[in-house]
């Protein structure tokens, strides 16, 4: 699920029996347990993780296989002017792969606009988006290059907005510190695809929760073009949520602000509700 339903999980794995087993990391004193490949691995605190078990145990945390909430997108400009969306959105997971929807319900001139896609987790499967516009009357598939847009005049782009397999990057654990008072790994991302937008990502995830609570995106030439910085985060239905973040894009001098609210798991969601006729019919509550 993309960064406006189930935030930041990492990757999606490529291997049913990992993902059914759903791993987590505990660390209890000196022993850290983590579960690879479906077995169990108990290994001292001073041992060596690798950044892919990291990556691993943060995709496979718990959180819920369908999700509904409503979200406030505030744009700010580097004069410091601010624009301010809502949006309703939904999520579902079949299976490794999953399904998203979200309807701008407010300003008028936004109002009725839609996004859908599908995200699959085999990295050789391009994923599938769709942009509805009322206005024109006109659904317009997002591929190629057009990924790399940002969505809605926001500082996300549509590639930001969907999963990475785990397997299209190389993850290497740079360090352990502190940060915002929270015990973190940091944790490097690099695409396998020398062609990404992206060169690296560095993520900051709390130890206690498996949650990133800041990242950083570099360009291709190693420019800090983004920062996303997690404000808010709890616990909603048993599932770590997180319930405010700031993208910050070092480039345009803008930032976009999304809040969540009324965030509902498990809602037996439809599947008729992740269509492209749904989109255009503008019957999504």
């Amino acid at each position: 699920m993309n960064v406006f339903f189930m935030i930041l999980k990492l990757d999606k794995t490529n291997n049913q029996e990992e993902k059914r087993m759903k791993r987590i990391i505990f660390l209890t004193g000196v022993i850290a347990v983590i579960v690879v490949g479906g077995q169990m691995v108990y290994a001292a605190e001073n041992s060596v993780l690798t950044g892919r078990d990291i990556a691993i145990a943060v995709d496979n945390r718990p959180d819920g296989d369908e999700r509904k909430n409503n979200l406030t997108m505030t744009l700010v400009n580097k004069r410091g002017r601010k624009r301010i969306r809502e949006i309703i959105s939904y999520s579902k997971e079949y299976g490794r792969d999953s399904k998203s929807i979200m309807v701008f319900k407010a300003p008028a001139d936004v109002k009725g606009t839609g996004f859908l896609q599908f995200d699959y987790d085999d990295p050789k499967k391009d994923d599938d988006k769709w942009l509805y516009m009322p206005a024109l009357r006109k659904t317009r598939r997002i591929s190629g290059a057009g990924k790399n847009d940002y969505f809605m005049g926001s500082d996300f782009t549509y590639d930001d907005m969907g999963n990475r397999n785990i397997d299209e990057d190389i993850f290497q654990l740079l360090k352990e510190e502190e940060r915002e008072g929270n015990k973190c790994w940091v944790l490097q991302a690099v695409s396998k695809d020398k062609d990404y937008m992206y060169s690296k990502k560095i993520s900051w995830i709390n130890k206690d929760n498996l949650m990133p609570i800041y990242v950083e995106y570099y360009g291709r030439q190693g420019r800090l073009l983004k920062t996303l910085h997690i404000l808010e985060i709890k616990q909603v239905d048993g599932f770590w949520t997180i319930m405010k973040m700031k993208m910050e894009n070092k480039v345009r001098k803008h930032s976009t602000i999304l809040e969540f609210s009324d965030v509902q798991y498990n809602q037996d969601l439809k599947d008729s509700l992740f269509r492209i006729n749904t989109l255009e019919r503008g019957r999504i509550r």
